[in-house]
């Protein structure tokens, strides 16, 4: 039996609605973004899981929470999984950091890989620390299945790394949605995407939610 890696991007947060820069920054999720996670738990509870990996965010927890109390099992939460820091730019819209901050958002938005926001963090720097992460995984459930729950940024990185992806495109390459599911299942051959950015498991209402 191989792993399979499912990543999950936290449910709708008012700065996923807004699409404001929001990564140090804790929010609550929104009601709606409540319900998602309620739904993802609803349709994975009989997944058989071995594990559940979390970012130690409110965001995060709270969208892991329902199929962990659903499963019984206990959420361990690690730093590298966080979502890109973004310096002086957290809580601040793109027209503001434009206006403020325009050099610095033209190199990031160029080559993201290599430069920060503003006393932020680099794409580089989140491969690091996030795959230690998924080397801890790898290395301690050696088959079934993991689900990893953690941030816009950081899953698209992850995924990047994982499959050749250059780090610079990760924007460009993967839509990661509010509550989006991610799964790389790994075998004798490495990490195979088997699913991308999956939202079945929501009714319509939540799918048009804007900036889901």
């Amino acid at each position: 039996m191989s792993l399979s890696l499912f990543f999950m991007r936290h449910g709708e947060t008012i700065y996923s609605r807004t699409d404001g820069y929001c990564g140090d920054l804790d929010p609550d999720l929104t009601p709606e973004g409540v319900q998602m996670a309620e739904a993802f738990a609803t349709a994975y509870r009989s997944h058989p899981w071995s594990a559940v990996y979390v970012s130690p965010m409110k965001r995060t927890i709270a969208t892991a929470q329902p199929l962990c109390d659903a499963i019984g099992i206990e959420m361990q939460l690690r730093d590298g999984l966080k979502e890109i820091r973004y310096g002086k730019w957290e809580g601040q819209t793109r027209e503001y950091v434009k206006e403020h901050y325009l050099e610095d958002y033209i190199r990031w938005m160029t080559e993201p890989a290599w430069n920060p926001p503003t006393d932020g963090e680099t794409a580089v720097e989140i491969a690091s620390r996030s795959s230690l992460v998924v080397t801890e995984i790898q290395n301690k459930h050696t088959s079934g299945n993991v689900l990893v729950v953690s941030h816009k940024a950081t899953i698209r990185i992850i995924l990047c790394t994982l499959l050749g992806i250059d780090l610079g495109r990760y924007r460009d390459r993967i839509d990661c949605p509010a509550a989006s599911v991610h799964v790389v299942k790994f075998d004798e051959h490495g990490p195979l995407l088997q699913r991308l950015g999956d939202r079945s498991f929501m009714d319509d209402q939540l799918l048009s939610r804007p900036g889901s």
